[in-house]
């Protein structure tokens, strides 16, 4: 299993975004990049390569959908895993949101205390299904 070591975190918010930080960096050990918008993130995303993206779903300009459909149409991004994190959160969006492709999602708020327990979870489901992928003739 590969492990899960940098992770680009994308949301308009700054108290979000470091709060997301510190938590990551402090209680999961990842090294964690931030960026404040979808372009940024499309940049920072083909430029890192990071091992994952939580992306938030409403920014202004380009929102996280419309970020995630980009990632999935460059070639050195298309199969970074990304998990949404939404305060929005009806059963209708969580399943368009996977039917995308989405690794996952993440309720806003989000506990800190578990942030990165819940990560790590959707980080194994993702590299389970990889590994299924892989040994399927």
């Amino acid at each position: 299993m590969t492990e899960l070591r940098h992770i680009l975190c994308v949301d308009d918010e700054e108290d979000i975004l470091t709060i997301i930080k510190l938590c990551l960096e402090m209680n999961g050990g990842f090294a964690v990049t931030c960026c404040r918008d979808g372009h940024e993130a499309l940049e920072q995303a083909a430029q890192l390569r990071p091992d994952l993206i939580l992306l938030d779903v409403m920014m202004p300009g380009l929102d996280g959908p419309a970020t995630f459909a980009e990632l999935r149409k460059r070639k050195n991004c298309r199969d970074i895993p990304v998990v949404f994190v939404t305060a929005s959160v009806r059963r209708a969006e969580t399943d368009e949101f996977l039917k995308l492709g989405a690794s996952g999602l993440i309720r806003k708020p989000f506990d800190p205390a578990t942030l990165c327990a819940e990560i790590e979870a959707i980080w194994r489901g993702v590299q389970e299904k990889r590994d299924r992928l892989e040994s399927t003739p």
